[in-house]
Order: C-alpha cells, then sequence, then structure tokens
C-alpha cells in the first residue's frame, strides 16, 4: 500500500504538489490510520500561514526540505493496530496530515481517546496530539460528522476567545470590534459574544459578504472595510479581535480607533497581506493561543466542568448553524486527490460563498 499526501511550500503557500510514498511497516505500539475525511477552510490557510512562528509544521514532517504538510481536522478509521488498546476498526476524531493515512504512536491511552507520542511530537501542545475515540466522545452524533469536522475546532477556539474576554472583563470595553466576519471562526465568537450583557459586536467584512453575515443575526452592525472610519465612531472603548492578520487593516484600526483597549490577533485569512505590525498607535497586538486558555480553565474547572461548559455551547451553536429556515452553512463535498489540491488553492484565495463548507478526502472516489 501507499499514501499520498499533499505538500505544500512553505514560502509559497500557492505551490502544491501531490506524492505518493509506500507504506514503512508498524513497529510495536503504533496504528495505521485511514483519514475518511477533514475539514479545509481558511484556520488551515492559518496553520500554513503561521507553521514557522507556531510550529505547525511540526505536526507532520517532510523529509524533503522546504516542503510541508497542513494540518486538519476530521475524522480516521484505524485500519492496522500494534498497540494492545486501540483495535482496528475504531473510528477518531482529531488532527490529521492532509493525506490519505496517517501513523500514530498512541500512549496514554483511555476510554476517552489516547495522545500522540511519537518523539516528534512531544514538545508540541498537548490540544492537538489528542484523538478522541467517537464511541465515547460526548461533542459526536453520527449524523453530523461534516459540521463536527468544519465547526468544532474553530468553534472551541471562538468560545475560549470570549472566555478570555469575559475573563478580562472585556478589558473594559463594551464594544467588540471583529475582522473577517463572514468567517467561521468570528462568527463563532460573535454568536458567543452576542450572549454577553452590554456587549456590542460590529462585524467587520467586504461588501459581497455583508448580507451573508446580517443573515447570521449574532452581529449588532456589519460594516465594510472601506467604511469603518466613516460609520463608526473611535473614541469608544473598543477591543479588536483580528481574524484576517491583515497589516493594513490592523494600522487603520489603531490609528481610528482612539479607544482601543486591547488588540487580539487571532487568524491570518488575508495570507496576502500578513507581517509585522510595526509601529502602532494604541495596545500591542496580542496574539490569542487557544491551548493557552484551555489549560487555564482545567485548572480552574477540571477536566469534567470545562468539558461540560463546552458541549453545552456546542450543542447550542451547532443547533443555530443547523436551522432549516437559514443554514448557515452548506456542505460540500471533494473527492479524490485532486480534488483536495484544486480545493486548497481556492480556499487560499480566499474565493467561495461563505455559506460553503469543504469537506475532503484524498482517499480517491
Amino acid at each position: 500500500m501507499s499514501t499520498t499526501t499533499l505538500l505544500v511550500r512553505q514560502d509559497n503557500l500557492a505551490t502544491t504538489r501531490l506524492s505518493a510514498a509506500e507504506d514503512s511497516a508498524l513497529t510495536e505500539g503504533q496504528v495505521r490510520v485511514r483519514v475518511d475525511s477533514f475539514a479545509l477552510t481558511s484556520n488551515n490557510i492559518t496553520y500554513a500561514a503561521l507553521g514557522d512562528m507556531l510550529n505547525y509544521w511540526q505536526f507532520f514532517p517532510t523529509s524533503e526540505p522546504g516542503w510541508g504538510i497542513v494540518p486538519v481536522w476530521g475524522f480516521g478509521t484505524v485500519t492496522e493496530s500494534m498497540h494492545p488498546d486501540v483495535a482496528v476498526g475504531e473510528r477518531l476524531y482529531g488532527y490529521w496530515p492532509m493525506g490519505t493515512q496517517a501513523v500514530l504512536s498512541p500512549h496514554r491511552a483511555n476510554a476517552a481517546g489516547f495522545s500522540d507520542g511519537a518523539p516528534h511530537r512531544a514538545g508540541l501542545h498537548a490540544v492537538y496530539n489528542h484523538y478522541l475515540r467517537t464511541s465515547t466522545d460526548p461533542l459526536y452524533r453520527t449524523d453530523n460528522e461534516d459540521v463536527q469536522a468544519l465547526l468544532r475546532p474553530l468553534f472551541i477556539t471562538s468560545w475560549l476567545i470570549d472566555d478570555f474576554l469575559e475573563d478580562q472583563q472585556f478589558f473594559g470595553a463594551q464594544r467588540m470590534l471583529l475582522s473577517s466576519a463572514s468567517s467561521k471562526t468570528a462568527y463563532g465568537t460573535a454568536f458567543q459574544l452576542a450572549q454577553r450583557e452590554g456587549i456590542e459586536v460590529i462585524g467587520l467584512t467586504s461588501p459581497g459578504n455583508v448580507a451573508f453575515c446580517e443573515s447570521l443575526g449574532c452581529y449588532d452592525r456589519v460594516v465594510t472595510y472601506d467604511a469603518l472610519e466613516s460609520q463608526i465612531d473611535g473614541a469608544t472603548p473598543s477591543v479588536y479581535i483580528d481574524f484576517a492578520g491583515s497589516v493594513g487593516l490592523r494600522q487603520r484600526i489603531h490609528a481610528h480607533f482612539t479607544g482601543l483597549s486591547y488588540s487580539c490577533s487571532v487568524g491570518a485569512s488575508h495570507v496576502q497581506d500578513l507581517g509585522g505590525a510595526g509601529q502602532l498607535p494604541g495596545p500591542r497586538p496580542m496574539m490569542f493561543f487557544a491551548p493557552a486558555q484551555v489549560k487555564k480553565r482545567h485548572t480552574d474547572w477540571g477536566a469534567q466542568g470545562l468539558n461540560d461548559r463546552l458541549v453545552a455551547a456546542w450543542n447550542q451553536f451547532s443547533a443555530a448553524v443547523q436551522t432549516a429556515s437559514n443554514p448557515w452553512l452548506v456542505v460540500q463535498h471533494h473527492t479524490g486527490p485532486e480534488a483536495t489540491q484544486a480545493l486548497f488553492a481556492a480556499v487560499l484565495a480566499g474565493s467561495g460563498d461563505p455559506h460553503a463548507g469543504h469537506i475532503a478526502t484524498m482517499l480517491p472516489g
């Protein structure tokens, strides 16, 4: 058997190629997992754009210098096992290479799942190294795997951003400004913020996405990027939550909003406009790293307390997203290596309908 993988040039994300390699035999303690399906969103572009800074390239290293594998969230099935606590046929949710298969080295296995104990992942964050058995996963439902793959990792980040801001008393601000307002992580955050008393949630987006953002019902106002200075006063205490990563937009925000109390960098969907912020007026932009807030709340609430809160919030959000009269998400499937390669290029280019949720498989149809 062979494994097909999508390789991406780390210094030029638009350059990709498909690579096939013969499978090596498993060693004691390893398992082989068929990667059945995964989501491909602007979140994965962020992983690639920040791959060096946040070590995302290290999860699934290649033997070819300069080429990387972008991690994705989705579902896989164990096809071969040399581990006593992981059975062939088990279905897993977790972090996969963009390929047809993955080899994992389970350790600390329990009823809920296990971590990958491969040596190259030892220094990487536990959140990304953990694999959940769908048979015991409280968030799992067989009838909405696609929605889970698309929104679950993004929503957990959204929920943690809202939780972090509330934990900090919103830095004394009553207004939250969210760029890339049509992106899934942004509207998940807006969904949570909209439930807070006394907080105004403003979505910033391009003209073509205004109607979509307004249809969601979780933004108090939606303003186009070109109109933000004329339509939003700058003196009101505000927090900027940056899902775009656009340097130009960040400079405009910091210049106009003299009342800016906190600047939170989350994503990098505008990869053509990334870079250092340089000298900015107002607060220094701070990168939000979701695992750090997970660790804090794990300490505050314990694993069960954190899990219970997340499950309740996820159930509420996923129900809203799938409302029959106004679905926020329409799933599109892409089958095979070439289709996945084309989809990556399209998502990288930022093209497409914000309603669309893309699920891919590298497995042939």
